[in-house]
C-alpha cells in the first residue's frame, strides 16, 4: 500500500442529469478532474468493495447520509462515496437506498484507486479488481487524513470494516476518539 499526500490526477467518467436531453433517461456524460472535485474545498471521501453489497448499503453510505449535518458543521463541504463500479450501477444503488446528500463517484476503471495504492483482488469473492475499504479527509487536493481497514491486500477472506465508518471520521473532525474521550493536542512521548 502506497502512501501519498495528494489525491491523484485523474479523469472520472460522470453521468449528470441535463433536462435539455430528451427520453426517460436526461442524463449527460461529463468528464470531471480531481482539480474539478476536490480543488479549494474540504471533502470527506470514503470508499468501498462495491455498490449494492451488504456493509456498504446497511451501513458504510447510510450511516454517512444520517450524519451529513454534522460534517457539514464541521466545515466539509462535500462527502464523496467512490468505489470501482460504473456511473450506471452508481446512480441505480443510490436510488435504491434512497441517497440524497452523498456524492457517489464512479472510478469505473479503478485508476483512481489505482493510484491511490488501494486497488486490490478480489476474485475469491468473484469481484476482481475493487477497491479497499478506506476514508480520508482531503483538503484542497492534499489529504489530511487517511483511516485504512486492517488486513489490506489481495484475496483477503474478510471485509474489515473498523476505521472507514463515519464515526470514525466524525470524532477526528471534532478532535474526538471514537466514545467520546478528547483528543490531546499534542502527544509527547517521554
Amino acid at each position: 500500500m502506497a502512501v501519498i499526500e495528494r489525491v491523484p490526477s485523474v479523469t472520472f467518467k460522470t453521468r449528470v442529469r441535463d433536462d435539455s436531453v430528451d427520453g426517460p433517461n436526461p442524463y449527460r456524460w461529463e468528464d470531471k478532474t480531481t482539480e474539478d472535485i476536490f480543488g479549494g474545498k474540504k471533502v470527506v471521501v470514503f470508499s468501498l468493495p462495491g455498490a449494492f453489497t451488504p456493509t456498504c448499503s446497511s451501513n458504510h453510505l447510510p450511516r454517512y447520509e444520517e450524519l451529513y449535518d454534522e460534517f457539514k458543521a464541521q466545515g466539509v463541504d462535500e462527502i464523496i462515496c467512490i468505489s470501482v463500479n460504473d456511473a450506471f450501477v452508481m446512480f441505480q444503488w443510490g436510488r435504491h437506498i434512497g441517497n440524497e446528500k452523498i456524492f457517489l463517484l464512479p472510478d469505473g476503471n479503478g485508476e483512481f484507486t489505482r493510484k491511490m495504492g488501494m486497488l486490490v483482488d478480489k476474485s475469491n469473492l468473484g469481484f476482481g479488481m475493487r477497491s479497499w475499504r478506506y476514508s480520508m479527509l482531503v483538503d484542497d487536493c492534499k489529504i489530511e487524513k487517511i483511516f485504512v481497514e486492517p488486513d489490506f491486500g489481495d484475496l483477503c477472506p474478510t471485509d474489515p470494516f473498523e476505521v472507514s465508518d463515519a464515526d470514525t471520521m466524525l470524532a477526528y473532525l471534532k478532535g474526538v476518539e471514537p466514545g467520546g474521550v478528547s483528543k490531546p493536542v499534542l502527544d509527547f512521548v517521554g
